[in-house]
């Protein structure tokens, strides 16, 4: 079986109130001397429950282990300017030796929107800031030339008085240095996710779905590709007494990666993770 087994490092928690927040270093050498295969960090700035930042907490575990794969499960582009967001991911491609996975996703809301709006984002806008920071947001990251719209200080919360050809401007950024492109994935079930997966991905992810779901939301999905084959990622797969043949079906239906969820002890979730593998 050539599907990759993944945790998550103790750094938040799905549950409201309950939080998981343990050393990264330790869990990130744990998991790499168990022979699993990726980390992997939630990312959010106000969530339902104590969460620590993605971005630092992904460059620590890169720098305590050698091959491990270290990923954003999953990094909520629209947060950040994008060009900020390119200059982390790269950084974390260059200390990491270019062992970096970015997730991508929209927001669970669940968490509310708090956290947009201390950010200065509209929380109905994060769709539409998604799709934008994807267009360019390879080419940041590889430091080739990417136009940005410009001024972005309406953006930051800053008042100014804008010319209507000021507010058509735009800026060409390049960040130095670059680096390879990690893979993206993009994640969500919606039709717009579907949309934004084909357009943009290279491949898909969700949480908690059967087999045969995820089978049919990659053929809807690839249908929309353009001639790429994604696969997914499945977060929280179901699984019960005979995990192996379960297993076996995500890998059949098209997944290429199981991202097993914390239940707040990470030495035993990592245990059980390497067991399955």
């Amino acid at each position: 079986m050539s599907l990759e087994i993944g945790v998550i490092l103790p750094t938040s928690s799905p549950q409201p109130g309950q939080a998981i927040l343990g050393d990264v270093r330790e869990s990130a050498r744990y998991a790499e001397g168990l022979g699993l295969d990726s980390v992997w960090s939630t990312d959010h700035l106000i969530a339902s429950a104590p969460m620590l930042d993605s971005s630092v907490v992904l460059a620590t575990a890169a720098a305590v282990t050698e091959r491990i794969t270290v990923g954003y499960n999953v990094l909520l582009l629209a947060l950040r300017p994008v060009a900020w967001a390119a200059k982390q991911i790269n950084t974390l491609q260059l200390v990491s030796n270019n062992r970096l996975v970015v997730g991508v996703g929209t927001g669970n809301p669940a968490h509310g929107d708090i956290g947009w709006r201390a950010a200065g984002v509209e929380f109905s806008d994060r769709g539409r800031l998604t799709d934008e920071a994807l267009a360019v947001l390879p080419n940041l990251i590889a430091g080739k030339p990417a136009v940005l719209p410009e001024p972005i200080a309406g953006k930051l919360g800053v008042e100014r008085r804008l010319s209507s050809g000021e507010a058509d401007a735009q800026l060409e950024v390049t960040l130095s240095p670059g680096s390879p492109v990690p893979p993206i994935f993009i994640a969500g079930t919606g039709a717009r996710a579907h949309r934004r997966a084909a357009r943009y991905g290279d491949g898909w992810a969700t949480i908690a779905m059967t087999p045969d779901e995820v089978r049919a939301n990659l053929a809807s999905i690839n249908e929309l590709a353009d001639g790429k084959t994604l696969k997914a990622t499945v977060i929280a797969p179901q699984l019960d007494g005979n995990a192996a043949e379960q297993l076996a079906a995500y890998e059949e239906a098209g997944a290429e990666r199981i991202i097993l969820p914390p239940t707040g002890n990470w030495r035993h979730d990592y245990e059980t993770a390497a067991t399955l593998r």
